[in-house]
């Protein structure tokens, strides 16, 4: 048989992600399939690069956890197709989270109105969630 947790465990482990990555989290999306793991080298182009709010995900509740907030880039970085994104801490050196893209309604760990980035363009994350397993 495999642990099983309670909701109250779940939650905190997630509440705890946020709190380990940090307040001043940065997001890049790039283009291409992401590194097998997050300690790999990053992988594609930068597309967009952005400061997430500084209370980026809502608490947690019923096993998941939401972003919070707006997430947009009223300018993209470069021109391509968003694969994947990497969450990384106030430095922006250290990836903490990781997975791929897709347009609203896609099915992507993360999802966006537009995978179709254009320099200088605006695009807003519609869609973020984790949610712990072991229930």
């Amino acid at each position: 048989m495999s642990l099983q947790y309670s909701v109250t465990v779940r939650n905190a482990k997630l509440d705890a992600v946020e709190t380990s990555i940090g307040a001043d989290a940065v997001m890049k999306v790039r283009t291409g399939a992401p590194p097998a793991d997050c300690s790999l080298a990053d992988s594609g182009s930068v597309l967009a690069t952005l400061n997430l709010p500084s209370d980026w995900m809502a608490a947690a509740a019923g096993g998941s956890k939401s972003k919070n907030g707006s997430w947009e880039d009223t300018s993209a970085d470069g021109t391509g197709t968003a694969g994947h994104f990497r969450i990384y801490d106030s430095g922006g050196s250290a990836c903490h989270i990781q997975g791929t893209i897709t347009a609203t309604s896609g099915g992507g760990d993360m999802e966006v109105d537009n995978t179709s980035f254009a320099a200088g363009q605006q695009f807003q994350v519609t869609s973020f969630t984790i949610t712990a397993g072991n229930a």
